[in-house]
């Protein structure tokens, strides 16, 4: 099944709005009067050009300390490369800003995998004149060093450290690092496991490397060993649970077409007995015709 990392990162962002700006923007942060958050409904924009549809991430209407008028947060997640963003982010912020007529703070998460430089301005210009140059402010999280967040108590930097740049032979401490950090957090259960939903979309471990984080957690020497332990525990013990219910359902379902077959069958049988002809039965069954025939 396909990850919906826009679903993903708007959940995440939506929790955890304040402390997003904070971790990323903090110049930001201080300016924004938090007692005034709410977040607006989906804006759906048609590219007629291109033929596509674009819904915009996060919207979210709040105010400047010190100030009456609201201003317009829009937070937009990039997971994939696309050349003319810049562009797509001055088309989101034109329109938008047509509908609210409010101050507007563009922001871009860029969370692809790739390194690469992204641009944080469009703009039209003339040899002789520019007519515009919009600005908005980037997150590329693939170069950001994971081991400088580990030390923030923010549930944003926990998550997004699955995002950041590690080596494949630095998931196991990223991951054990991350547990630290939800411990240490003392987060409410949907909370965690939003956290740690998101995480492991990201980085998921072999069995051998589930291992060795065992083992170096049991080895760990610092008061958080117990707590990260019993997170592991807790969370193994719920995937299996969750195994167990979803093996259950498929064995229900198969059941399901187990007993619509052999109804199926049933009422082959009867028309068979009535004198109706194969290829009858079967376009009305959808049994296969060599089916019905051992049923005579």
């Amino acid at each position: 099944m396909a990850v919906d990392h826009d679903r993903l990162f708007k959940e995440l962002i939506t929790t955890f709005f304040e402390e997003f700006l904070l971790l990323f923007f903090p110049h930001v942060h201080e300016h924004i009067d938090f007692q005034h958050v709410s977040f607006l409904s989906e804006e759906l924009f048609t590219d007629v050009t291109a033929g596509e549809k674009y819904r915009v991430d996060v919207l979210v209407e709040t105010k400047l300390k010190g100030e009456d008028g609201l201003v317009i947060v829009h937070i937009e997640n990039q997971s994939y490369v696309q050349p003319l963003f810049p562009e797509r982010m001055f088309i989101y912020f034109s329109r938008l800003f047509e509908k609210y007529r409010k101050r507007m703070l563009p922001i871009a998460v860029f969370s692809y995998d790739y390194l690469r430089h992204e641009p944080s301005s469009f703009t039209l210009q003339f040899p002789f004149f520019d007519v515009l140059q919009f600005r908005f402010l980037t997150v590329e999280l693939r170069k950001q060093n994971w081991r400088e967040y580990i030390r923030h108590d923010n549930p944003i930097a926990a998550a997004l450290l699955s995002k950041m740049g590690y080596t494949e032979s630095e998931r196991v401490e990223l991951k054990k690092q991350f547990l630290r950090m939800i411990v240490r957090m003392e987060l409410d259960e949907a909370k965690q496991r939003l956290l740690i939903g998101f995480f492991e979309t990201y980085v998921k471990l072999s069995d051998e490397e589930e291992q060795q984080l065992r083992n170096e957690v049991n080895e760990m020497e610092t008061k958080e060993k117990e707590q990260v332990l019993e997170l592991i525990i807790s969370y193994e013990k719920k995937a299996l649970e969750k195994g167990l219910k979803e093996g259950v359902e498929r064995g229900l379902q198969q059941g399901l077409q187990q007993g619509l077959q052999q109804e199926k069958r049933h009422i082959a049988k009867k028309m068979l007995a009535k004198g109706y002809d194969v290829q009858t039965i079967h376009e009305l069954t959808e049994l296969a015709v060599e089916e019905i025939e051992r049923l005579k």
